[in-house]
């Protein structure tokens, strides 16, 4: 007998209509206003990085233009259309994975199959994802439809990298550029989250969590299922330090003075010391580097933690090891270990350079 399937926070909490997407009112509100005056177009083209809602904001457009009872341009999510797109029933909303149906083949069929009428729903949508990926047979096959679509078809290519595209397919195409979400809507969107499934949580774990996952949402929703694994009972922000695999705030603090003092036997101990409890040299460079950007910003704004958003004691220390230093010499140090991220990656010496 089949136990419960857990679903990952990403899939689970993944927005229905277009008033639950985070951070890209631009595309959004368009949308959203063509839906509601039926001025929709053939091809639309969404570009923007992983985790920013492109796939999310195709399916909730899917399920619009076949609503049966839309809401100020949303899907009502309640009609037999809305759910049907949402469960994967209705066989007229297909989604492609263009990485792995690259060939002309494939788009042919697509093709053919696209001139029938849709059996159940109102408008036959293609959502094609990662479409950089097709071969140039492909772009070709996709480039007839594209021209001469019939009445009820729709095509939404998603893309990481519309550069790889041909300009006779982006002209063809209605563009929507999605931005990297600004990190304060990430981290409200994780609270509502947390509410919701009765997980208590330090602000400052939350705001730790919006900044790995880096302006996207999937990826903060990722790094959030993995710190409800491991924290117990209160997620803190030494719970989610643990789970990204960082080195000690306080260690790297002490390292970081040391640097930026010009204590070399220090600096060298403590390099040594924090690699022996099993820290990579990689994810070393990257905490101190880290470690002296909140040093720049500590020295450069008067409330520099409105923008780092940390524990008011870790804060104190970032300003106390900034205050002694020169500004000019945290920004070279800045710039040696921005640089030394690069060399890491080519060396086999990881730990002399």
């Amino acid at each position: 007998m089949w136990g419960f399937i857990y679903q990952a926070l990403y899939r689970k909490y993944r927005s229905r209509t277009f008033d639950e997407v985070c951070g890209q009112e631009q595309v959004t509100e368009t949308l959203k206003a063509q839906v509601a005056s039926g001025r929709l177009s053939h091809a639309y083209l969404f570009i923007g990085t992983r985790g920013t809602g492109k796939t999310s904001c195709a399916k909730i457009l899917a399920k619009a233009v076949n609503c049966e009872h839309p809401v100020n341009g949303n899907p009502c999510c309640q009609c037999a259309a809305c759910r049907g797109i949402d469960d994967g029933s209705v066989m007229d909303v297909v989604e492609i994975d263009a990485a792995s149906n690259n060939g002309v083949d494939n788009i042919r069929a697509l093709r053919d199959e696209a001139i029938f009428s849709p059996a159940s729903v109102k408008k036959r949508v293609y959502i094609v994802d990662e479409v950089h990926m097709l071969s140039i047979a492909a772009f070709n096959a996709l480039l007839k439809i594209l021209e001469e679509p019939p009445e009820h078809l729709m095509f939404i290519l998603a893309t990481t990298e519309p550069h790889k595209l041909p300009a006779t397919i982006l002209s063809r195409c209605m563009r929507f550029d999605f931005k990297l979400i600004p990190q304060s809507d990430i981290e409200a969107r994780l609270k509502e989250v947390f509410k919701k499934i009765g997980k208590e949580y330090e602000d400052e774990a939350v705001a730790a969590i919006a900044r790995a996952g880096a302006g996207s949402m999937r990826d903060s929703l990722s790094v959030a299922d993995m710190c409800i694994s491991y924290s117990k009972g209160k997620l803190t922000y030494k719970d989610v330090n643990e789970v990204l695999g960082s080195a000690d705030f306080y260690e790297i603090c002490k390292l970081g003075e040391s640097v930026l003092s010009g204590d070399a036997p220090s600096a060298l101990e403590q390099t040594e010391k924090v690699i022996a409890d099993g820290k990579g040299v990689g994810v070393l460079a990257k905490d101190l580097l880290v470690f002296l950007n909140r040093c720049t910003v500590a020295k450069t704004c008067k409330n520099g933690n409105a923008i780092l958003n940390l524990p008011a004691e870790m804060y104190a220390e970032v300003e106390r090891v900034a205050g002694a230093a020169e500004g000019s010499r945290i920004l070279r140090a800045c710039e040696i270990f921005a640089a030394l991220e690069s060399d890491l990656r080519y060396s086999s010496s990881p730990r002399i350079v």
